[in-house]
């Protein structure tokens, strides 16, 4: 899967161990997407992204918000000058899911390509 494939699929409602990735699922997934890696014990995944000031990092927190309010998955998220780090996991799976990566995804390209 690539990921103009995740950014075009939409979250899923998701419970249980059962929608939790394989270890090996998710390193590929990670593998197509630009500057995210996976938080300590793999429990999630993470990306700063640097701006050039507090506004620019405050607007892409709120574009991202509205992407997670459309998808129904939200992030956590560390805003500070200039900076904003982006950790998804799904918490009723446990770990990882799909839905992550989609999100993830569509992160990145609110900065472009």
């Amino acid at each position: 899967m690539t990921a103009d494939e995740l950014r075009k699929r939409h979250c899923e409602p998701l419970k249980g161990k059962e929608n939790q990735l394989s270890a090996a699922r998710a390193q590929e997934l990670l593998s197509v997407l630009h500057g995210w890696e996976f938080g300590p014990g793999s429990a999630d995944i993470r990306r700063e992204f640097r701006f050039p000031d507090f506004l620019r990092a405050l607007a892409f927190v709120n574009a991202l918000g509205f992407i997670a309010e459309n998808e129904n998955h939200h992030p956590d998220l560390e805003l500070g000058w200039g900076r904003c780090l982006v950790r998804f996991s799904t918490h009723d799976v446990g770990g990882l899911s799909l839905n992550d990566f989609i999100c993830a995804a569509k992160t990145g390209a609110l900065l472009g390509p």
